[in-house]
């Protein structure tokens, strides 16, 4: 600070919104803050970014630090920067959300931190503006749906392609065309059927389909986009 001996003094933070799919809902993992002020209350994932990190690591090492869960899928999305946001200082903070599979992701939590999931439309009361944070998350997440595949990091290596529809369904919070939806899916060549059925919902079975994270690749380096939106 020496050079700049007149600049105020501001703390930077990541807050981290992770997304989990789980019975046809789309849940937020939460943590119960051990520290005033607000002790005991509801909380995204967060922490200040440290001098000799970047953004994207300091992300990542928040989650860990508080979940236990490392290498998960991360995207920047919005800074918040409300003056008053944070009681206790002069807090900037940049959005982060994460797509995670909640059955695998669930067997690696710490209990540390008491981490919940909690249903998206069961949400308790959070701390300081991380409210704003979920909407804005959630904002996100339905756009970047709509062009990129990026829902298939909340399902199985494995799924049906009901299960992929009700995930598109919790993520835009309203009913999708079963018949459209599946046409739109028969175009994609990044979507393979196994040879494996699921016959818990059917005594005939669903099919199980896998995503080809490669052959998506390919398409999108021949110019095929990707558009699947209710």
């Amino acid at each position: 600070m020496q050079n700049y001996p007149a600049q105020d003094r501001l703390l930077l933070a990541v807050d981290c919104i992770i997304f989990g799919f789980q019975e046809d809902q789309l849940n937020l993992l939460l943590i119960r803050r051990d520290f005033e002020p607000h002790r005991g209350e509801w909380s995204l994932m967060g922490g200040f970014l440290r001098r000799a990190e970047n953004l994207d690591a300091g992300a990542q090492r928040v989650v860990k630090d508080l979940t236990g869960l490392q290498d998960v899928y991360l995207e920047q999305f919005h800074t918040f920067g409300k003056v008053g946001r944070d009681s206790v200082e002069r807090t900037i903070s940049v959005g982060y959300y994460a797509l995670v599979n909640q059955k695998r992701a669930t067997a690696q939590l710490s209990e540390r931190y008491a981490a919940r999931w909690t249903p998206l439309t069961e949400l308790p009361p959070l701390i300081f503006d991380h409210q704003e944070m979920v909407d804005a998350a959630l904002a996100a997440l339905r756009y970047r749906a709509t062009h990129e595949p990026v829902g298939f990091e909340l399902l199985p290596e494995k799924f049906t392609l009901t299960q992929l529809q009700r995930l598109y369904e919790a993520i835009f919070d309203q009913p999708i065309d079963a018949g459209n939806f599946r046409r739109r899916l028969r175009k994609m060549d990044y979507l393979e059927q196994t040879d494996e059925k699921d016959f818990s919902e059917s005594r005939r079975g669903a099919w199980y389909y896998q995503f080809l994270p490669d052959q998506y690749a390919d398409a999108r380096r021949n110019g095929i986009p990707f558009l699947l939106k209710p």
